[in-house]
């Protein structure tokens, strides 16, 4: 369904939430909303498929419709691979649970910041960390790396600022006419920037990187970045490069 929700005039903007008129839409609103969208997710799922091998759980942390736990399971023929989605809102646990009928794949309607992970082989962390609360995010990702496995990878992807105000101003003036491109009005893009601006707190690339070492993960490699959105990957222990994987060309 076509990404309408902030089509029409409204007379006060209210915050942001992932409602069951953002679920509707949602597909849709972030495939036209966030660059390298399309990439990030399904080299998620891939990345996450590798590292788990044939056995062991994965957990989607904010996990809306379950995109992300979409794109591990299709890379993954395996049926002692379990995924376990988390995300706070019912509508999108509702939806997710309607959508998605593998088997190997369960949800839970909680917060991710009293969430069990224990154990985990995998925890992907896709555009969430950007909606809690700053003061919340160093126990989140403390707590991810104390109660994966040892060896276990974490995903995270984020919206960032940049340190430079006018590299920052060239980013967001790119994002903008970006959304016009896929069909934003200049209403839709001024309405839903207010409706964030409250709910979303973007933080630096610095920021992100030097919070996870922080948290207790030893090895950290950022493998995307497009304008004002990044993408981690973060292992408590181990080098996140196999010595026996085949470079290719």
């Amino acid at each position: 369904m076509e990404d309408r929700v902030f089509a029409k005039p409204q007379d006060r903007i209210v915050d942001f939430a992932f409602n069951s008129d953002v679920v509707d839409v949602f597909p849709d609103m972030i495939r036209r909303s966030v660059p390298g969208y399309e990439l990030v997710i399904p080299m998620s799922g891939l990345m996450a498929a590798r590292h788990m091998g044939v056995a062991g759980t994965a957990f989607d942390l904010g996990c809306s419709l379950g995109a992300s736990s979409l794109a591990l399971l299709a890379q993954c023929d395996s049926s002692k691979v379990r995924v376990v989605g988390v995300d706070s809102s019912p509508a999108m646990i509702a939806q997710a649970e309607q959508n998605i009928s593998d088997p190997r794949v369960s949800f839970r309607c909680e917060d991710i910041l009293t969430s069990d992970i224990s154990g985990a082989s995998v925890v992907m962390l896709n555009f969430v960390v950007q909606f809690l609360a700053p003061a919340h995010r160093l126990a989140l990702l403390t707590r991810i790396a104390e109660q994966m496995d040892p060896t276990g990878l974490l995903i995270l992807s984020e919206k960032v600022r940049n340190a430079d105000p006018q590299l920052q101003t060239f980013y967001d003036t790119t994002h903008m006419a970006w959304k016009r491109a896929n069909g934003y009005s200049e209403l839709e893009v001024s309405q839903k920037r207010q409706a964030l601006e409250n709910v979303m707190q973007v933080e630096t690339f610095e920021t992100h990187a030097e919070r996870l070492t922080k948290a207790g993960f030893k090895h950290v490699v950022q493998w995307f970045h497009c304008m004002n959105w990044v993408s981690f990957a973060a292992s408590p222990t181990q080098v996140l490069c196999d010595a026996s994987d085949d470079p290719g060309e």
